[in-house]
């Protein structure tokens, strides 16, 4: 009965499979609504203003940035908690395939937070005059909050890794 009951626990791995898939259909979304956004600008490139300019690409990198963590998370969430990736040999294979556990996976998905977060109060900033200060100090609590989260979560990392080497 144990066995069969660990087997099954075992086997529920799986059922995370369509949920990383899933996330493609995400990066797809992501894809299509990134080059809206350069059509969009495209025909008004030459008379848009260079703070405007700026802003659209601030908005395209963090949609690079959010796409790379997508990807980061599927593949690396896939090989960590239902099966290793079978790439062929002589295949294009991305360097830190298999050998990003959970743990810096987690501090990778943490440090791409920040970075978007980072992106993101930029562009808040570049449009300070149109926003309320209390708003923009809201952006500010949060992103802190981000990055003290994010290093907290690195530090407590370090000492988690320096404790079992005791």
């Amino acid at each position: 009965m144990e066995r069969l009951l660990e087997n099954m626990m075992y086997s529920a791995r799986w059922i995370l499979a369509p949920i990383y898939f899933g996330l493609s259909f995400a990066l797809l979304a992501l894809a299509v609504k990134f080059f809206q956004e350069l059509i969009h600008l495209a025909p008004h490139l030459l008379e848009t203003a260079e703070a405007d300019l700026i802003l659209v690409v601030l908005s395209l990198v963090d949609m690079a940035l959010v796409g790379g963590l997508l990807v980061m998370v599927m593949i690396s969430g896939y090989e960590n908690f239902v099966s290793q990736l079978d790439i062929d040999e002589g295949k294009e294979k991305l360097s830190w395939l298999g050998k990003m556990d959970s743990g810096s996976l987690k501090m990778k998905v943490a440090a791409s937070i920040v970075a978007i977060s980072s992106i993101h109060l930029l562009k808040v900033f570049m449009n300070a005059t149109n926003i309320d200060n209390d708003k923009l100090m809201w952006y500010v609590v949060i992103h802190l909050t981000f990055v003290v989260s994010a290093f907290a979560m690195g530090l407590l990392d370090k000492v988690g890794k320096d404790k079992s080497y005791d």
